[in-house]
């Protein structure tokens, strides 16, 4: 039988076309790298290409993508847009930006409709592109954009974050004779307070008013609501007198937002304004007033939530089971739990359904206000109504009963949590840990601690937490070192305890003791860590040991430890007070070199130093009076650095001018001024002799003075 022709339509084949002037299109442009085979042979390119030989069907992906690429992000998208529009949006993800190749693949089809613009837009990424792809088609003869279009080109530009342009495509309406519309203002609204941009909402409003727009009940809600949600409160209220000069009527969505916005900027008496207002229109329900409490609880306005709650109450507003536990719940939180108590006994008359957060806030507001017994009888309450006990509520009650020193009874209740596989944590032990420490009940405390073995507690890191929150206050600071005492028999101890001891002790100036801990730990099988040398340098240097303090600052440098802050900076104070001002040189460049933001001084110190190169004291002064004004104050090491910078690159006569200027400006004393060109005067004759003995090492001749009994050189 002979062949049957094939049918060819839109997508496969030849078809004729409409008109003479429409050109055929030959050749396929559409491509995917994705399924490209290296083996396969490729037709040369040719000039002309034939619209109804391209085929989406023909390039489909049959294998998932291994990454994600534009090419994937292009087929998925090309799913659900027309065969033109795929040509157009291929032919911009090929070239990647507009220029000649793009234009000339869009001048190869006939003409492009609005439709079809907006089509494109709407899964553009690059606005630049789209801007471009907007304006030629517009420059198509007898062609005019319609709203679709420009709605399409201002979601393309905000959507790739070029807001402020998509703001102006009202003016450009309005330019090419379509004047913009209510919904195109919309658009931009609701694009705006999506992001929370309070202000370019007001701004998009204010356009809206210049060409003549007026907004709808719906329209102005959204501009308020956007204003009061980003905090521009007085922008909402000049935006409602605008609503009510239009002579529009308030909506109970109107007056809430208004409403919640002033009660979240404590503008309690115009909230009660507007609810007076709001009267006059329709009821406030009791989902309106709850609302209002709980923006007000967030506040802290405790007060405006009682004065709401009345309001309520002369509306004759039933308030539900939410409002009591917002109410109540804020109350206890801002220590009214009296007050909050008065409101749960209410809800027991009315038999209300209480939930076990209400008890929880009691139970804690109780504990915190010193009211243990009550708080002991709303957990049998809370037992009696049918709930279990969660953990955060025993946590209350055995730290309120440890408080009033009843730890037999919060040992208890511990129990009571272990029975109830409650899995109590540190948070449940550690008020009885303190109280036990504070009674001298030691020998409870190691039974507590090795129940709390037998339970799977980490104790090692619970007594670092428990010593850390102990050194808190000072006036405990003997009580932990006295719990620590009795603990190291047993084996509770461990470096991290020892350092959190040491820089207590260091703190409250028990420097002594201090550096017995650290004496004892080094005599111990533990090994010292960098905190305990950084601690021990603090000590060191306080009771003016300087060849101690160097000693651990050698011991960290032998483990590659870095010092910290605190020690960089007592060490290098320590050595300016004795004079060695170039080893303190060599600790300020290390220790800027090693930590990622160094102390200023330290800063300054460099500064000094290579502003000396220019041997101007005037200059030298201006960089210190500048420290003084950053909130610095001239001590050890900014002298140190202004002897060590002149010594090294200036004279000892503009030395002494910048002392002198000092101390004309009140920053030296007659006392601290003679000292210091003393130490000058002593460092210059180092620099001297080091620089003589650098020259006697050069040419040699150091072995003749030795043989000749020099006293210049060191034996």
């Amino acid at each position: 039988m002979p062949p049957q022709p094939k049918k060819f339509n839109f997508f496969d084949g030849h078809r004729k076309p409409p008109t003479h002037n429409r050109p055929t299109l030959r050749g396929p442009i559409f491509s995917n790298p994705q399924t490209h085979n290296p083996n396969q042979t490729h037709r040369p390119p040719t000039t002309n290409f034939d619209l109804q030989k391209w085929s989406p069907e023909d390039y489909s992906i049959t294998t998932p993508p291994r990454g994600p690429s534009p090419s994937q992000h292009f087929f998925s998208v090309a799913q659900t847009l027309s065969p033109i529009a795929r040509y157009i949006i291929d032919s911009f993800r090929k070239h990647n930006h507009w220029g000649p190749p793009v234009v000339a693949d869009l001048n190869k089809l006939r003409r492009v409709t609005p439709k079809l613009v907006a089509e494109v837009l709407k899964v553009q990424s690059d606005p630049v592109i789209a801007s471009k792809f907007f304006h030629w088609a517009g420059k198509q003869k007898g062609y005019k954009h319609d709203f679709a279009s420009y709605n399409a080109f201002a979601y393309c530009l905000n959507r790739n974050n070029q807001f402020r342009a998509a703001d102006q495509v009202p003016e450009l309406m309005n330019m090419q004779g379509k004047p913009p519309t209510e919904k195109q203002f919309e658009i931009l609204i609701r694009m705006h307070s999506d992001s929370n941009r309070g202000l370019r909402v007001y701004y998009v409003y204010e356009k809206m008013m210049k060409f003549g727009v007026k907004p709808r009940v719906f329209l102005y809600n959204r501009i308020m609501d956007a204003l009061v949600k980003t905090g521009h409160v007085d922008l909402s209220m000049s935006v409602y007198n605008n609503f009510k000069n239009d002579g529009l009527i308030e909506e109970g969505v109107t007056f809430m937002i208004l409403i919640k916005g002033l009660c979240k900027a404590g503008r309690v008496e115009e909230a009660l304004g507007l609810l007076d207002q709001m009267r006059k229109l329709c009821k406030p329900d009791v989902f309106a007033y709850t609302a209002m409490i709980r923006i007000l609880v967030s506040e802290g306005d405790l007060d405006g939530c009682l004065r709401v709650w009345k309001e309520m109450e002369s509306d004759k507003v039933q308030p539900d089971v939410m409002a009591y536990v917002t109410l109540v719940t804020g109350l206890c939180k801002g220590n009214r739990v009296d007050k909050g108590h008065e409101f749960f006994k209410e809800m027991k008359e009315k038999r209300y359904l209480i939930d076990r957060a209400i008890y929880g806030s009691l139970i804690e507001g109780f504990v915190n206000d010193g009211k243990v017994g009550v708080a002991c009888e709303l957990l049998k309450d809370l037992i009696d109504s049918g709930y279990r006990a969660d953990l955060l509520i025993y946590n209350h009650l055995i730290k309120g009963l440890c408080n009033v020193n009843h730890v037999s009874k919060a040992h208890k209740l511990f129990k009571v949590t272990v029975e109830e596989d409650l899995k109590p944590d540190f948070e449940t032990v550690n008020p009885m840990l303190v109280c036990y420490a504070g009674l001298r009940k030691f020998d409870e405390f190691s039974k507590l601690l090795a129940q709390m073995e037998s339970l799977g507690f980490n104790v090692n890191d619970d007594l670092v937490k428990f010593f850390s929150l102990m050194v808190g206050e000072k006036e405990r600071v003997k009580m932990a070192l006295e719990v620590f005492d009795n603990l190291k028999p047993k084996g509770y101890c461990n470096v991290h305890i020892y350092n959190i001891l040491i820089g207590a002790l260091y703190e409250s100036g028990e420097v002594k003791e201090a550096l017995t801990l650290f004496q004892e730990l080094k005599d111990s099988k533990m090994e010292p860590d960098l905190y305990t040398y950084s601690n021990a340098v603090l000590c060191y240097i306080k009771v003016g040991d300087i060849h101690e303090a160097c000693s651990c600052y050698n011991k960290m440098k032998d483990m590659s430890l870095i010092p910290s802050v605190d020690a960089y900076v007592s060490l290098v104070k320590g050595l300016c007070k004795i004079g060695e001002i170039d080893p303190a040189f060599m600790l300020v460049r290390e220790c800027l070199a090693n930590v990622t933001s160094g102390p200023r001084e330290f800063m300054y110190f460099l500064r000094i130093v290579h502003t000396c190169r220019s041997n101007d004291a005037n200059k030298l002064m201006v960089v210190i009076n500048e420290m003084v004004q950053d909130g610095g104050q001239p001590d050890d090491v900014i002298h140190c650095a202004v002897i060590s910078g002149m010594c090294q690159y200036g004279t000892i006569e503009e030395a002494r001018k910048v002392f002198s200027s000092m101390r004309e400006c009140k920053m030296l004393t007659e006392s601290d001024l003679v000292v210091y060109d003393d130490l000058l005067i002593d460092h210059m004759k180092k620099k001297t002799a080091d620089l003589v003995l650098s020259g006697l090492k050069f040419f040699r001749l150091e072995s003749k003075l030795k043989a000749k009994g020099s006293n210049l050189l060191p034996s």
